[in-house]
């Protein structure tokens, strides 16, 4: 499960999720990509089940970048507890995702297989996705 070696703080705020993403927007290392159509938080479990179907579906053959790192923390309070004592400890870890953003590319394999294996992934995701090229692709 991915989530980082360590952070500066170690409780976040939920912060907002307005706008497009600027950054990450466009395929720079693979053939083809998944795209974010919608904003939403993508958890380490999610990212880990589209990385593994991913890379079943292409057997193991070309390469797969993963785009998106799940570096916020997410507090939940144990059922039925009252308001007050503090936050709660961090639960588990998201990637800010906004739409725009590239989550997942791959290469080195067949652009039906490529496309195959990223509606496969989409499939793992909670949010609406596109398959997209990279401009200069065929």
């Amino acid at each position: 499960m991915l989530m980082p070696k360590r952070v500066k703080y170690r409780k976040h705020q939920r912060g907002k999720m307005k706008g497009n993403a600027t950054r990450g927007a466009r395929v720079n290392f693979g053939d083809l990509g998944l795209k974010a159509l919608e904003p939403h938080w993508i958890t380490s479990r999610q990212i880990e089940a589209c990385r593994i179907a991913i890379t079943r579906k292409m057997k193991r053959d070309g390469k797969v970048w993963i785009r998106i790192f799940p570096d916020k923390s997410v507090s939940k309070k144990p059922l039925e507890t009252r308001m007050g004592k503090g936050k709660a400890p961090p639960e588990y870890w998201v990637a800010c995702v906004r739409p725009g953003r590239i989550m997942f590319e791959v290469a080195g394999v067949t652009k039906e297989l490529a496309i195959e294996a990223l509606t496969l992934a989409s499939h793992k995701l909670p949010i609406k996705t596109k398959v997209v090229t990279r401009p200069d692709f065929e």
